[in-house]
């Protein structure tokens, strides 16, 4: 019973990190794709 609670415990916390891990890299993303926006507008005035 104790391995099984470890493993479960072991596998939720690999998912956690992994749901933080790809929030970071779409936010990154989205903070490139901004830039690159305002780049487009200050060479289009």
């Amino acid at each position: 019973m104790t391995m099984k609670r470890l493993s479960a415990v072991i596998l939720l916390s690999l998912f956690t990190l992994s749901l933080l891990s790809g929030c970071n890299t779409m936010r990154g993303a989205g903070e490139d794709i901004e830039a690159g926006g305002e780049a487009i507008q200050r060479s289009a005035d």
